[in-house]
């Protein structure tokens, strides 16, 4: 009873971070990521995050600034547009600044 009560506990006191660069599909209520200007990006790859919605890969910026949408920077360089923290920036050398 002990460890179902602290399993339950533990459920509701962990927060969930969500980007706040985000727009609501208004239909379902799920964050969709603002996708960055590809024109300022050196890559422009994609991949289909947890939500199944279709966010930027890390990539790097030809100024070195964080581009709109970007949720954190990464220890290549690179920045990130993750809606979740979860995940982010892994093969990218792991988060070394939370954005917004």
């Amino acid at each position: 009873m002990r460890a179902l009560l602290l399993g339950v506990l533990l459920a509701i006191s962990v927060p969930v971070w969500v980007n706040t660069a985000v727009a609501f599909d208004t239909t379902t209520q799920v964050p969709s990521p603002i996708q960055p200007n590809e024109s300022t990006l050196k890559e422009h790859n994609h991949y289909r995050n947890v939500d199944g919605r279709e966010v930027h890969s890390p990539a790097h910026t030809l100024s070195g600034a964080a581009p709109s949408g970007a949720s954190a920077k990464c220890g290549d360089g690179s920045f990130s547009f993750s809606l979740h923290h979860r995940g982010t920036c892994s093969h990218h050398g792991g988060v070394t600044e939370w954005l917004n």
